[in-house]
């Protein structure tokens, strides 16, 4: 009975890691005490995997941060500005590197994939002197071992690695990342060698860079990298895992032709098409680690037609050569169903959350080798049957609607510059207005209330009171601040997506389903089980009690639908294109209660538009097709003089730059600074953009503050490649991570950095 798990969960079932986490950057609770944290939470996940029958349990997938950071640490490849002078990387240099400091920024993080996970990106370049830095690995292995349990050692790979690194600051953007192989693969030899010594009988490369549109050269880079590792592997049994797509037929072929490599871990969920590769030629002798249970939602697998999926690879690759695994990491969804205490009964039949994987993975290499648990196969072929036929799932109106939107565009009718002087005249604001995204901090007091209220421990009157005047402070802190276009702040919302969908229908959500998105960062998506409407206004209440607080524009705050597609567990019974309409009906409702109710600027976020795009190039056409379709149906009936904001995090937008701009918002905010303002070159380029853009001027993931000269000396470099009247002056995100003592001096010095600026243009003319 072969069963494998590629990673699992790290914060724990109730968030452990993530407090823990908080207590140590508070200085509340020393090292050793998160350190105690982390052991725990690492020996209950390999006990609860090997009480599950599980073969293959994987080790060093736990991290304080991100496994990407992990590998760094590991090659000491810690930029000069971290002050690292050599010897075991400790968290001082550890979060450095990913938060910053009082004085050195952070290094940039970006989206793992088309996931809402985040690493931090290794910046390297010729002169970077790897060292073996951090045995976390080794270290692990050794942990679990003593426990009883000899796991699969996991390591990020080396080609992937240097795939998703970025050339440091000061080195030609078109240095070869890939030449820096010979120098890191000594390490990794390094590492290798003392798992073996530890007793590691296999040995797990994450790959995954291999499933995405590489060219000869790359592919080569996997060729040498594991023939030049041959020799120090041998004794080991070594895992290739790739996830999250299809294999192209040259990468498979690549694959398949390692030296030194016993087994292939693959996404067989994301990754149909790869059977059609397998069926044509699989390696006599080699394992297959089939990837049939879904590590990226959280529906029960359907166990009948996975089974017929093994036994037809079974067929293929040899009996005893087929190994049940997930399709990637389990961190990509929530930790226990268990715990889940307010799902009805019949929602709750239909999910499968980690520890529900685990044990869908084990019945399945039970059946295949024979031991078949007919109780569970027919319990879980009744939720299956349940799904599909309840009324609760669909909506026949809902459906026409949807269906009605093809033959149209849904552009507004006036083009963004006209509109922009329209809304000028109205909103009457300076050169350079500031603003920020929509959140303020969240306080404890305010998470509180929150929290009181839904425990029905405050009546609704005390609450509405305490959101107002949270609200009235936010409002007052931004007057006395003199930031031009106020937002409310936020307060009634715990998560952005999470507040809508709790107001619309075809959702459903978890008590603890939280997902890790970076560090000690959590999410709880919610479930799109059903077809989407909105059965009333969601935010105009309060849109409106904020506005009626100033005379300045108050930005009405919504989540855009394919944010709110993207950043929930979606509905795996119909196309994700369909659902997003859905959405996108309901947010245009919204929108237009918002404009009717006076307010005049309503910002529609869209932060992971370019989270969702297909990893395949040849798949990215289609995809920002029907995305940015869904953003323009939201907001294609108002009037000129209504401003309309969106907002993206951090990702990467130069290749998608003229689907942004089809996007036909009057104004968009999008992260800069962390990424070292590569958002600026496509302009550089000769890309003209004509509607009003805020690239973010300081990185509000870091506590660090930044001085006046330096967000003026910022604003410079966009005002070398961008008009001065389309120009916008705002942070890179939403506030709702940092503290006030924080917030207020950052904003106090982007403030004045844009009246620095204004002064100097308006005495230059």
């Amino acid at each position: 009975m072969a069963s494998h798990i590629v990673g699992y969960p790290r914060m724990g079932p109730k968030r452990e890691l993530k407090f823990a986490l908080e207590s140590f950057w508070d200085k509340k609770s020393s090292g050793e005490d998160l350190q105690k944290v982390a052991a725990g939470l690492r020996s209950s996940i390999w006990k609860q995997m090997a009480d599950a029958g599980i073969k293959y349990i994987p080790s060093n997938t736990f991290s304080y941060y991100d496994q990407v950071l992990d590998t760094t640490a590991m090659l000491g490849a810690v930029p000069p500005r971290y002050g690292w002078n050599g010897g075991e990387i400790g968290f001082d240099t550890y979060f450095s590197m990913a938060r910053g400091n009082a004085s050195v920024p952070a290094m940039e993080m970006t989206k793992w994939f088309d996931t809402n996970y985040h690493f931090i990106v290794p910046e390297l370049g010729p002169d970077v002197r790897f060292s073996y830095a951090s045995h976390k690995a080794v270290d692990e292995y050794k942990e679990a071992k003593a426990l009883g349990v000899n796991t699969v050692p996991v390591l990020v790979g080396p080609v992937s690695y240097l795939l998703l690194s970025k050339p440091a600051k000061g080195v030609e953007k078109t240095f070869s990342l890939l030449s820096l192989l010979p120098k890191i693969l000594p390490i990794y030899k390094e590492v290798i060698s003392e798992l073996k010594a530890a007793g590691a009988s296999w040995i797990q490369f994450d790959e995954p860079t291999l499933v995405l549109d590489l060219d000869a050269h790359q592919l080569q880079a996997f060729t040498a990298a594991y023939a030049d590792l041959e020799s120090t592997l041998s004794g080991l049994n070594v895992l290739i895992e790739t996830y999250f797509a299809d294999l192209t037929s040259g990468a498979y072929k690549t694959l398949i032709e390692l030296k030194g490599v016993t087994a292939y871990g693959l996404d067989l969920v994301r990754g149909t098409k790869t059977i059609d590769l397998i069926k044509t030629n699989f390696p006599k002798g080699k394992f297959l680690f089939a990837g049939v249970v879904d590590g990226r939602n959280i529906w029960a697998n359907d166990l009948a037609s996975s089974l017929g999926t093994l036994q037809a690879l079974e067929a293929i690759v040899g009996k005893g050569n087929l190994v049940v695994s997930t399709s990637c990491s389990l961190l990509h969804t929530a930790v226990d169903l268990v715990n889940e205490t307010k799902l009805d009964d019949e929602i709750k039949s239909w999910l499968a959350f980690a520890a529900q994987k685990v044990v869908e993975v084990n019945a399945l290499a039970k059946a295949l080798a024979g031991q078949k648990d007919e109780a569970f196969f027919t319990s879980n072929a009744t939720a299956q049957a349940s799904r599909k036929s309840s009324p609760r799932v669909t909506n026949e109106a809902v459906q026409k609607a949807a269906a009605a939107l093809k033959g149209s565009d849904h552009r507004r009718a006036t083009n963004v510059s006209a509109r922009l002087d329209a809304q000028q005249k109205k909103l009457n604001l300076p050169i350079l207005p500031t603003t920020t995204i929509g959140s303020f901090p969240q306080t404890l007091e305010l998470r509180r209330v929150r929290r009181e209220f839904k425990a029905n421990k405050i009546s609704e009157d005390d609450y509405v009171k305490a959101i107002k005047e949270e609200i009235k402070k936010v409002v007052d802190l931004q007057e006395e601040l003199d930031i031009d276009v106020l937002v409310h702040g936020e307060p009634e919302r715990n998560d952005m997506v999470e507040y809508f969908g709790e107001q619309l229908s075809g959702f459903a959500f978890t008590v603890n389903g939280w997902v890790q998105s970076y560090g000690s960062r959590c999410v709880k998506p919610p479930i799109i089980y059903g077809d989407v409407s909105r059965p009333k206004p969601m935010t105009v209440f309060w849109s409106s009690t904020a506005q009626s607080m100033t005379s300045r524009p108050m930005k009405g705050m919504l989540t855009g639908p394919v944010t709110i597609l993207n950043w929930s567990f979606v509905r795996n019974d119909q196309p994700r294109f369909e659902t997003c309409y859905q959405i996108a009906l309901a947010i245009k409702d919204e929108v237009e209660d918002l404009e009717k109710a006076g307010i005049n600027v309503i910002q529609i976020d869209e932060a992971a538009l370019r989270e969702g795009l297909p990893l395949r190039k040849s798949e990215h056409a289609f995809y920002l097709k029907w995305a940015v379709h869904s953003f323009r149906i939201t907001n294609c009936g108002v009037k000129d003089t209504t401003q309309i904001h969106t907002h993206m995090c951090y990702s990467n937008f130069n290749d998608i730059i003229h689907s942004i701009i089809d996007m036909d918002a009057d104004v968009i905010t999008i992260e800069n600074s962390r990424s070292d303002e590569k958002l600026l070159s496509v302009f550089r380029e000769g890309v003209k953009y004509g509607a009003g853009i805020g690239p973010g001027v300081y990185d509000i993931h870091s506590p660090r503050i930044p001085s006046t000269e330096e967000i003026a000396d910022r604003i410079n470099k966009m005002l070398a490649v961008l008009e001065t009247n389309i120009l916008w002056v705002n942070p890179d995100c939403g506030l709702k991570t940092r503290k006030y003592a924080e917030v207020k001096p950052a904003l106090n010095n982007m403030v004045a950095a844009a009246k620095l600026l204004r002064t100097q243009l308006a005495s230059a003319k």
